[in-house]
C-alpha cells in the first residue's frame, strides 16, 4: 500500500502528526490530563469511573468518546473511498478541523467541556482521514500502533528479512512529528493557555489550502 502513495505523503504526515501532538499537548495540560488525540486513557478513565459510579465523570468521558467516534464519523461521510485520488474532500476535511479546533479554543476559554468534544471530534475527523487513504498504514494521532509496526520491522530484521527503507523513515517521521508538536503545544499552552489551540488550526487550514492548490496544478 505504501508503494503506491505519493513521495509526498511523507511531508504530509509529519505535519499531521505535529498537529494532533500539539492538540494533545493541550489537553494534557489543559483538560484535566486527558488525551483527546486517542481514546485508550479515555477509555480507561470511563472504566474508574463506572466502577466509582461517579455519574458525571462517567458522561464527560462517553462524550468524549462519541465525539471521536463523531469526527470519524463526518470523515467516512466525505471521503468515500480507499484510493488516495486528487479532488477528494481532504482539503474540506481539513479546513474543518481548523474550524473544530477554533470553536474548542473559544469553548474552553469559558470553561465549557464542549471544548473537550470539539478536539477530540476534531482529532477523530483527522485520523480517519489519514487512515483512509493510507489503508491503515498511517496513523498520525497516536502512536501505539507505529512504535508497534516499527517494533515488528526491527524482529524481522533480525531474522534477515531486509528493511522497507520508504517505511521506516515513514514511522521515524511519525514518531518525530507527534513529540515535536508535543514539545511546541507545551511551551505555546504555557504562554497562550487554550490560545495556543490556535497553532494547530492554522497549520490545519494551510494544508488544507497546500491540498488544493496542488490538485489544481496537477489535476
Amino acid at each position: 500500500m505504501l508503494a503506491r502513495l505519493p513521495p509526498w505523503v511523507e511531508f504530509g504526515a509529519f505535519l499531521l502528526a505535529f498537529l494532533a501532538g500539539s492538540v494533545n499537548a493541550v489537553g494534557l495540560l489543559g483538560f484535566s490530563h486527558q488525551s483527546v488525540s486517542h481514546l485508550t486513557g479515555t477509555s480507561s478513565l470511563l472504566g474508574l469511573a463506572l466502577a466509582e459510579l461517579a455519574l458525571s465523570d462517567v458522561l464527560h468521558l462517553l462524550f468524549t468518546l462519541m465525539s471521536f467516534l463523531a469526527g470519524a464519523t463526518l470523515s467516512g461521510l466525505l471521503i468515500t473511498s480507499t484510493a488516495l485520488r486528487l479532488g477528494r474532500h481532504y482539503g474540506f476535511s481539513l479546513l474543518i478541523e481548523s474550524a473544530l479546533l477554533l470553536l474548542a479554543m473559544l469553548f474552553l476559554q469559558r470553561g465549557s467541556d464542549f471544548g473537550i468534544y470539539l478536539a477530540s471530534m476534531a482529532c477523530g475527523l483527522q485520523n480517519a482521514m489519514v487512515t483512509t487513504y493510507s489503508g491503515s498504514i498511517i496513523r498520525t494521532t497516536h502512536l501505539s500502533g507505529i512504535f508497534t509496526d516499527l517494533g515488528i520491522m526491527l524482529g524481522n530484521r533480525l531474522r534477515g528479512i531486509p528493511l522497507n527503507g520508504r517505511r521506516l523513515l515513514l514511522f521515524l517521521l511519525l514518531i518525530s512529528g507527534f513529540i515535536c508538536g508535543g514539545v511546541i503545544g507545551t511551551l505555546l499552552f504555557r504562554l497562550l493557555h487554550f490560545s495556543a489551540l490556535v497553532a494547530p488550526a492554522i497549520l490545519a487550514a494551510l494544508l488544507a489550502a497546500i491540498y488544493w492548490g496542488y490538485s489544481r496544478q496537477y489535476r
